[in-house]
């Protein structure tokens, strides 16, 4: 099958105005970022269970491992999810979106 493409009569493929943005590229993405935050709260938590865990069974200290590393991921994702979602609603200026 032969598949044709429009040629204006110039010979330039594609000529004229470019379409206007109605915004600027990315502005509407702020909800992307932050959809994503609670998949991370919930990793760093995993992370520090894991890693508590791995700790328990190597130095024997049941359930103490699990319960400080878990909190230390609990601690690390809350700081990331506030610290994102400050940041997501703050405009180029540092002002806070009204």
């Amino acid at each position: 099958m032969l598949v044709r493409r429009a040629v204006d009569p110039a010979g330039w493929e594609g000529s004229g105005p470019e379409p206007e943005m109605p915004e600027k590229p990315g502005a509407g993405n702020d909800w992307v970022k932050l959809s994503g935050l609670g998949i991370e709260l919930a990793a760093a938590v995993a992370g520090g269970v894991g890693l508590g865990y791995w700790w328990d069974r190597h130095f024997g200290s049941s359930p103490w491992g699990i319960v400080g590393w878990g909190a230390v991921g609990l601690v690390g994702g809350l700081y990331n999810l506030i610290r994102q979602s400050l940041l997501a609603f703050k405009d180029e200026d540092g002002n806070p979106k009204r």
